[in-house]
C-alpha cells in the first residue's frame, strides 16, 4: 500500500491491545495489521499548518505556522501551565473556545506511565489524553468546575508527584511498581483546604496495553528533519510514537509533514 499525505497525529481506540491508526489527511491506516511488517516513510520536503494550510518551512508546538502558534488560543501558555488561564481577566485569544474547552468540567488524574505522574484533562478526554501518555495504568483524583482549579490543583501536587513523563523509560516499558490506589489515598492530605471538597475516591483503576512484538533496548529518536527517508519493521506503538526496530518516531511531532508511506505486508 502507498498513500500520501499530511502526518496528522496518530488516532487510537481503548481495546486489549489498543487500536491505532496512522493517519494522513483523510485517509485513516490499521496499524496493528502491520506489526512485525516493514513500513517506509519518505518526507516530500513540505509542511502545511495543521490549523490554516498555509506552506511553511518551520512548524511550531506540532505543526502549527508562526501567526497561528502566536494567535490561536490552542497555542497559548495556559494550555500548557492552566494554572496561569487568564479567562477570567478577559484577556482571553478566542472567547468561545475558552468557553468549550476552559470553562468546562475538568479531571485531576494520577497516571503511571514510567513513574506515578499528575495531570489534567478535560473529562471526556480522559482515556484519549492517557493512551498519549502511554499510560498503563490511570485514576481520577478530583474532579473540578473549569481548567484553572485543576491547574492549580495540579501545580501544587507536582511538588510532591512528577508531572512529567520519561519518554525514553515509558518506550523501554520501565514502569515503577507502585499501586495507584495507595498513592491517591496518600496524596489526599496534600491536597490544599479550599479544594478538598473536589477530591474523589470513587474511581477504579484504567488499565492499557499497547500493541507490542518487542520491548526496544535503546531507543534511538526518528527524526524527519534530520532524514528524509525512515524504513523499519514496526514492532510496536505506543503513546504517539511509532517503534519501529531500528528507532522510534513521534508523530505527532512532525503533524503537517507531507509524506509518501509504503506499507508491506
Amino acid at each position: 500500500m502507498i498513500l500520501t499525505g499530511h502526518i496528522r497525529p496518530l488516532g487510537h481506540e481503548y481495546k486489549t491491545p489498543i487500536s491505532y491508526l496512522m493517519r494522513l489527511d483523510n485517509e485513516e491506516i490499521p496499524l496493528n495489521d502491520y506489526l512485525g511488517k516493514t513500513i517506509e516513510i519518505n518526507y516530500l520536503g513540505e509542511i502545511s499548518c495543521i490549523y490554516c494550510g498555509r506552506k511553511i518551512k518551520k512548524s511550531f508546538n506540532n505543526g502549527s505556522c508562526f501567526p497561528c502558534f502566536r494567535d490561536r488560543p490552542e497555542n497559548d501558555v495556559c494550555i500548557v501551565k492552566p494554572h496561569l488561564c487568564h479567562f477570567h481577566k478577559g484577556t482571553c485569544r478566542d472567547e468561545d473556545f475558552g468557553q468549550t474547552h476552559c470553562m468546562q468540567p475538568h479531571i485531576v488524574y494520577l497516571a503511571l506511565s514510567d513513574d506515578i505522574k499528575v495531570g489534567i484533562t478535560r473529562k471526556p478526554n480522559m482515556i484519549k489524553r492517557w493512551i498519549d501518555q502511554g499510560a498503563v495504568a490511570a485514576v481520577p483524583i478530583a474532579e473540578v468546575p473549569d481548567r484553572k482549579t485543576a491547574g492549580e490543583i495540579e501545580i501544587h501536587l507536582s511538588q510532591f508527584i512528577n508531572d512529567k513523563t520519561n519518554w525514553r523509560r515509558m518506550l523501554k516499558n520501565q514502569i515503577a511498581d507502585k499501586d495507584l490506589l495507595a498513592v491517591r489515598s496518600d496524596i489526599k492530605n496534600q491536597i490544599p483546604d479550599q479544594y478538598q471538597q473536589f477530591f474523589d475516591e470513587s474511581h477504579d483503576v484504567w488499565t492499557f496495553e499497547y500493541p507490542q512484538l518487542q520491548i526496544p533496548d535503546k531507543i534511538k529518536s526518528l527524526s524527519l528533519d534530520k532524514q528524509e527517508h525512515i524504513k523499519g519493521n514496526l514492532i510496536g506503538v505506543k503513546a504517539q510514537y511509532m517503534i519501529l526496530d531500528n528507532g522510534v518516531i513521534n508523530m505527532r511531532k512532525f503533524s503537517g509533514y507531507k509524506v509518501r508511506v509504503e506499507l508491506y505486508l
